[in-house]
Order: C-alpha cells, then structure tokens, then sequence
C-alpha cells in the first residue's frame, strides 16, 4: 500500500473580507523551488474570488496578498470564480476556472504573460440546456442514467430569470500540447470528458454540437471502485512522467453524513491521451482527520494543483472546503502501484 504522508494545512482563512470564510481548491504553478498559488477565497459576503501568495518549497507560505488578484466582474460570474487550475503553454499561462451566477456553474478562462496581470477571456464551455443536451448526446448513443439524476434538475429552462444549462466545470488542462493541439478535461456528472482542440477560438457553437453528437467517444473516464461511485472530476493538471500522464483527481461516494470526496489517480497513455491504462482501486487520501472531516462542506479532499521535490509529488487540496492542505509521497512508488492495477 502506498504511504502518505499529511504535510498538514497550508493555508486558513484570514481577517480581509474577501477570504474570511474560507480557503480552498489552489491552482499551483511551481518554478524550481518556489511555487505560486493561486486559490478559490470566500467572502463575508459568501462570494468566491481567487487569492494569491508564494510558497517557499514546499509549504512555507510568504507574501500572501491581502486582496484578490480575481474577483466577479461579470453577470456570468456574479455570485462568484472558483476552483482554479493553472498551466503555462508556450509562454502563456492558461488559468482556468468555475464561473458561477447563482444558477449555472460554467467554466472559463484567463490568461497571463507574467502571473501578475491576467485577461478573462470568458466562458470557454458550452451553454446548453438540458433537454438539448440529451436530445444531442443520444446520437451517439444512451447515456449512463446518472447523466439524467445529476443533470436533468427538473428539466427547467429559467431560474431567477436566468437560463438553466448543463453545469460544466473543472476545467484541467494539459500543460503541453499533444499532437500540436490543446488537450483539456472537463466534467459533466458523473464522468470526466476529454476535450481537443487547435486553438482556444475553436470552441464555437458549432465545435460544442458536434462535440456532443459524439459525445460518448470523449468520455475518459468513468467512475468504477466504491470510493467514486457516485461521480467523479478533474483534480490537478496532469503530470508527464515515463509511464503516462499521471492524473490526480477526485472521486464521490455517497453515505450516510452525505457525500465523500477522496483524493484518486489515474495514467493515461502519453502519446494518446484519451486512452485510460492504469487506475488506482483505492484512493489516495479520504478524508479521515478533523480538518478534512469538518468545515464549510464535511468530508471534503479535493486536490487542484501538485508540485515535486526530491522525488516526492506533493498533492494540494481543499480540505473541507474551509482550508488548504498538503499531503506526499514517493512519485515512483505511486507510479509502480499504478503500474499494478491496468485498467480492464
């Protein structure tokens, strides 16, 4: 059994408005022994906005600013931007994130030259009601029943006069291009999706209905053991390493105290990515300590960024949905559990 090791609480709310009533989800961007963070904060006023501050390698936490370098702007965006992930193309930094109105959650997209100042460039994700949806999918055949229980949502069309879509959110992407295209995951309940594309201006009207018209050959990855049986989505941006992209990511349970969201890996073959080969059958962190079993959510890891030292991947996740977190462990190890269980 592989061994982890809890590095503890990274980061806790503070007295500033904008991160009083929690921490959480931190998109991790690592430059040899220092990392930038950049994470969900949420407000007295109960909105999200993202925070930033530097970690000394890997946990020593400086110059944490004291107002965000994100906030909601736009009537997309309005009750809040959550749950970032960051990746640096060529010599972009692609930060993607949730944006939520109070009916849809959506993903969306802000790029940067220097980690400093950052461009919204809006939704990336479609816009799609549920019954279109459906009627879309079945063309490339039935969809998992659970595709109606988490996505139906009555079938309404408006909500507080606003449109009623399909949530699509935890928008990971790969940190390279594969095959000269941008590769990035989303996740519609339950599964996680795979998206392709040449250029970010391709995800046009026109790309999300053929998308969805094939829409079972994007599907990467399904939940199967019992610790993701109710749903699964993206965690931290997939790592490179000789055996396949590692993908950490996370995995939903029902119970008794209501749902568990464990920490999970999977590798998916190098050159194609779409192609699933080894998945853990146990997760790698549940949630089992005080401040990972009590918060704003209960039973809550939910990894969004990663970084390595010495040989050891250090794995970043929001705790309870109050705090943020760290555990490690021996990359290789994890690598050759991996390497045990081939997916069937």
């Amino acid at each position: 059994m592989l061994e982890i090791k809890r590095e503890g609480i990274i980061l806790e709310s503070s007295n500033s408005d904008f991160d009083f009533d929690g921490v959480l989800n931190p998109a991790i961007f690592q430059m040899e022994e220092d990392l930038y963070m950049i994470y969900r904060a949420l407000g007295k006023d109960k909105k999200s906005s993202l925070g930033f501050c530097e970690i000394n390698g890997p946990n020593v936490v400086f110059n944490n600013h004291k107002e965000p370098i994100l906030y909601p702007e736009f009537e997309n965006e309005i009750k809040g931007i959550e749950d970032p992930r960051i990746v640096l193309i060529a010599d972009t930094f692609f930060l993607s994130y949730t944006a939520y109105d109070g009916v849809n959650a959506l993903g969306a997209l802000a790029t940067s030259k220097n980690l400093k100042k950052f461009k919204k460039i809006g939704l990336i994700t479609p816009q799609i009601h549920y019954a279109s949806f459906l009627k879309e999918t079945s063309i490339s055949g039935p969809l998992n029943e659970k595709y109606s229980r988490y996505n139906k949502r009555e079938s309404i069309k408006v909500k507080h006069q606003k449109q009623v879509y399909v949530w699509v959110k935890n928008i990971v992407s790969f940190p390279k291009k594969i095959d000269n295209k941008i590769h990035f995951l989303i996740r519609i309940k339950p599964d996680i999706q795979l998206v392709s594309i040449d250029k970010i201006e391709d995800l046009t009207p026109e790309f999300w209905k053929n998308y969805f018209n094939t829409f079972q050959s994007h599907i990467l990855l399904e939940p199967l053991y019992g610790h993701e049986v109710s749903y699964i989505g993206g965690g931290c941006p997939p790592i490179e390493t000789g055996s396949g992209w590692l993908l950490i990511y996370h995995g939903v349970c029902d119970s008794p105290e209501g749902y568990v969201y464990s920490i999970c890996a999977s590798l998916l073959d190098l050159a194609f990515p779409f192609k699933e080969k080894f998945r853990l059958p146990y997760p790698v962190l549940t949630p089992s300590v005080d401040y990972e079993l009590k918060g704003e959510i209960n039973n809550v890891c939910f990894p969004t960024g990663s970084a390595q030292f010495e040989g050891k991947l250090f794995i970043y996740y929001g705790a309870a949905d109050k705090r943020i977190a760290c555990i490690s462990m021996n990359l290789n190890l994890l690598i050759e559990e991996l390497l045990k269980n081939p997916k069937v």
